[in-house]
């Protein structure tokens, strides 16, 4: 009997596909958005020092045009010698060119290029996140509205920095099989906490609540540093540890959705995400850096969280208005289309879907094109996962429930009504 010369060993086809994700990973490291875009510390006390004193005066922080023209050429030429009929090199090919787009928006930091790569990359407040479903800022806005101003008071927010990041770190070695995952202290975050593969960093010189560190454990550590640390373990595609663009609201629905299963979501936290969202789109607008620490502080929000929260609609951007980054609509979107899609996953009997989506950082879309990857063994599965995504049972119940009571609308209901067949 002849072989079939025309077709390649399998696995001179995997060295190859694991040589080529090792180029990307090299090229990958050497783009970072978040650090790129971030203030320095300096600039959150100087605006509040001028602000208390009534002398306001928009901030300076400077923009960190990057030039990564070297590194774009070699993933240009890296995406050119992809193969998009295999899966897994077609993944490579949709990673490298989220992290091309990601060149393109660091070079437009500060023009209105800036808000249009943004666009192109997380999406603005007025889309729809799928046919059926509202745009963001709706949602934003269903979210606002249900609760108005008659909020049950949070948490008292009472752990500094240093003993939160202690009690987060015991939480993270007893969720981890390997706790060599640091969480440490950092100046001039603008969000609460990061997360990656090597550490987990929460902001320096704030005061947490109990409920606060228990929403970073599901999100930052269970999710994003989870599916990081999965992601760098694969054998052939080491690249789905990497946080490129393209993962990004998958990402932080996923782990948004982990807070709400795990019962760690507040409200309050649920009326922050919506508030920046509907900041992004007065940033669009026109509102600048002060109009929107005003609106935040109208909210309820402290000094420094207002500051921090209008910072995030700035990164990158111009504070006067109109050149912003729109990341923060992503949360509410990826919720919705994670809570969705897995939904649809156990409606149709994928069971295996909802754990896959922990083996890396990936799209829904990825997850679904690399089933034959995961199932011939090519690909792992997920080493760390929280326990909500392994019990496939209770995680229907949560979705099939959540998904009847989106039915129910609240405006035309009030509580005597809610009372007629109970007496």
């Amino acid at each position: 009997m002849m072989c079939d010369m025309s077709r390649p060993h399998p696995s001179n086809r995997l060295d190859r596909v694991r040589a080529l994700d090792r180029r990307l990973v090299k090229l990958a490291r050497k783009i970072r958005i978040l650090s790129s875009l971030s203030w320095p510390q300096e600039t959150a006390p100087q605006f509040l020092e001028r602000w208390r004193a009534k002398s306001p005066a928009l901030p300076c922080p400077p923009v960190r045009t990057q030039d990564h023209t070297s590194t774009r050429e070699a993933l240009t030429r890296l995406k050119s010698e992809l193969d998009p009929q295999d899966p897994l090199q077609a993944y490579l090919a949709r990673t490298t060119q989220s992290y091309i787009d990601a060149t393109h928006l660091l070079h437009a930091q500060g023009s209105p290029d800036f808000t249009a790569r943004s666009i192109a990359l997380y999406g603005r407040p007025t889309d729809r996140v799928h046919p059926t479903a509202p745009t963001n800022l709706e949602a934003a806005k269903t979210f606002l509205n249900i609760y108005g101003d008659r909020l049950p008071p949070p948490d008292p927010t009472d752990i500094p920095s240093e003993e939160a990041a202690r009690l987060l770190q015991s939480w993270v070695n007893d969720a981890f099989s390997d706790p060599t995952l640091p969480v440490e202290v950092t100046p001039g975050l603008a969000s609460l906490a990061t997360a990656g593969s090597r550490r987990i960093r929460i902001r320096a010189n704030t005061l947490f609540s109990q409920t606060q560190l228990e929403q970073l454990l599901q999100h930052e550590a269970l999710v994003h540093s989870a599916t990081a640390r999965n992601g760098r373990a694969q054998p052939i595609l080491s690249s789905m540890g990497l946080g490129g663009p393209r993962t990004t609201a998958m990402q932080e629905g996923l782990a948004t959705l982990s807070e709400m299963i795990t019962d760690t979501m507040d409200v309050n936290r649920l009326k922050r995400i919506a508030l920046r969202i509907q900041a992004i789109q007065d940033g669009l607008n026109g509102a600048d850096f002060i109009d929107l620490f005003k609106r935040f502080l109208e909210a309820g929000q402290t000094e420094e969280d207002a500051f921090h929260a209008a910072q995030r609609v700035f990164r990158g951007g111009d504070v006067r208005g109109r050149v912003v980054f729109t990341k923060d609509v992503i949360y509410l979107s990826g919720l919705l289309h994670t809570h969705t899609f897995l939904l649809k996953a156990v409606q149709t009997g994928l069971y295996d879907l909802p754990l896959r989506l922990f083996a890396g950082r990936m799209t829904l879309g990825d997850a679904l094109e690399l089933a034959p990857a995961f199932e011939d063994g090519t690909l792992a599965q997920p080493a760390v996962a929280p326990r909500w995504v392994r019990n496939v049972s209770r995680l229907s119940a949560f979705l099939i429930w959540s998904a009847f009571t989106h039915q129910i609308q609240l405006g035309p209901l009030s509580l005597r009504d809610l009372t007629v067949n109970s007496e």
